[in-house]
């Protein structure tokens, strides 16, 4: 039986490679992480409908910024629009 002798940089490789797989299999995690949103990100961040998004943007509750034809939002302007809207 031979020994194998583990070194510090070989606990380090492993702590990153064990980190990146379990970020990977954290679902939701990225879309909080991001600094811009696609509409569906946010549809499914805030649990809404299409149709509610739509009114969001229109009453100028949620900001927006359109490229082409992508809708992005800002993922702090989603934050700040729920903490407005909270209730005690």
């Amino acid at each position: 039986m031979t020994a194998t002798i583990i070194t510090s940089d070989d606990l380090q490789q492993f702590k990153n490679e064990l980190l990146e797989e379990i970020k990977a299999l954290m679902p939701g995690k990225s879309a909080a992480q991001k600094q811009w949103l696609k509409s569906s990100e946010v549809r499914e961040l805030l649990k809404i409908s299409p149709g509610t998004l739509q009114n969001l943007r229109v009453n100028g509750h949620l900001p927006y910024t359109k490229i082409g034809g992508t809708i992005f939002y800002a993922f702090e302007d989603v934050q700040n629009m729920i903490n407005e809207h909270k209730r005690n």
